[in-house]
């Protein structure tokens, strides 16, 4: 299948998934707050697919890390099904499907970071790309955290389900830990991939190619 055919099918896939997890969320102002990133990159991603076309697998990533936010906000993230499901496996104190939403805000943006960085050649050094990634995703979570905590200010009690602490008095610390810990293990198992991705990306449209 053709890259163009198959990235139309995710993201009309995407946008699907999207209406059908706000058809009947837990909450629905929670559910708004946490589709709201799809809603920023969506239109994004459409305005820069000619000008700056990112490689299939971030595309893809980028798909799932949606998807995570979607259900999250369907249910709210304490009250995922899965998560209870992992609860009862790892024997943990709380719903910890939340971890894997920070995870992925950790790993997609460290590779998008990276794609970037390497094909606007503005770096050249690959361990010193490596880092920057790190730090730019590091940097995502923390204004993540910011936003949460704007919200909970502003909202009161309202915001609960949206900061989905599940009375850990260390959410805030352990969610920007766990996307550190994404960021890290995309660099480590991702970049190789990555880097093929882009070699045939520049040489199918080498005036995309940085």
């Amino acid at each position: 299948m053709k890259r163009g055919r198959w990235l139309s099918i995710l993201a009309i896939t995407v946008f699907v998934a999207l209406g059908v997890s706000g058809l009947h969320p837990h909450d629905r102002a929670t559910w708004l707050m946490e589709v709201v990133p799809i809603l920023i990159v969506a239109p994004l991603l459409f305005t820069t697919y000619r000008r700056f076309p990112l490689s299939t697998l971030l595309y893809l990533l980028i798909a799932v890390h949606a998807v995570i936010l979607m259900v999250g906000g369907a249910y709210t993230y304490a009250h995922v099904p899965f998560g209870f499901w992992l609860q009862d496996v790892l024997g943990t104190a709380r719903n910890p499907y939340d971890k894997i939403g920070h995870f992925a805000q950790g790993f997609v943006p460290a590779l998008a970071a990276r794609e970037i960085l390497l094909r606007g050649k503005y770096l050249t050094s690959r361990p010193m790309t490596a880092f920057l990634a790190i730090c730019v995703a590091l940097a995502i979570s923390a204004c993540y955290e910011m936003i949460e905590w704007w919200s909970a200010l502003a909202m009161g009690q309202g915001a609960d389900e949206f900061l989905g602490t599940q009375g850990d008095m260390w959410d805030t610390q352990s969610d920007m830990f766990f996307a550190m810990i994404g960021a890290i293990v995309a660099m480590f198992v991702m970049t190789r991939l990555q880097d093929r991705q882009i070699a045939v990306l520049a040489k199918d449209l080498p005036t995309y190619s940085g």
